[in-house]
């Protein structure tokens, strides 16, 4: 993601951005919808608009409603999200975030995987991460 960082929205866009990102496209409705506590129609219509003018956002019309959708793929947001997430709590280390991943997920990983986290860690060592 460039410089139009996630973290600089608040908490209202952010709800809304993960809403569209789940989604893939939404509307204005679909997202007061499924937002918790949603502000008015006109609420929801102003921080769409805001999400667009920030770059985060572009519309499409479809029939006589604004189809909204992300301008920055799910993979490039998942990334930047996640060192984000790893500068803020773990101070830069995978590791830190690895092991409490492991600790709140004990109970509800399956053998496969674990299996393919281990697989992707022969392949980082192999390719040099």
């Amino acid at each position: 993601m460039s410089k139009k960082e996630l973290s600089t929205l608040s908490r209202r866009e952010r709800q809304i951005m993960d809403i569209i990102y789940s989604r893939g496209t939404a509307s204005a409705t679909e997202v007061m919808e499924s937002l918790p506590d949603a502000p008015s129609y006109s609420a929801v219509r102003a921080l769409l608009r805001v999400l667009e003018e920030k770059g985060h956002l572009r519309h499409k019309l479809d029939g006589q409603r604004y189809v909204y959708s992300p301008t920055v793929e799910r993979e490039r947001a998942k990334r930047s999200a996640l060192q984000r997430v790893l500068r803020t709590f773990f101070d830069d280390s995978a590791e830190d975030a690895v092991a409490a991943l492991l600790d709140i997920s004990q109970e509800s990983l399956s053998d496969d995987e674990l299996k393919r986290m281990e697989n992707l860690i022969k392949q980082a060592r192999r390719e040099g991460r």
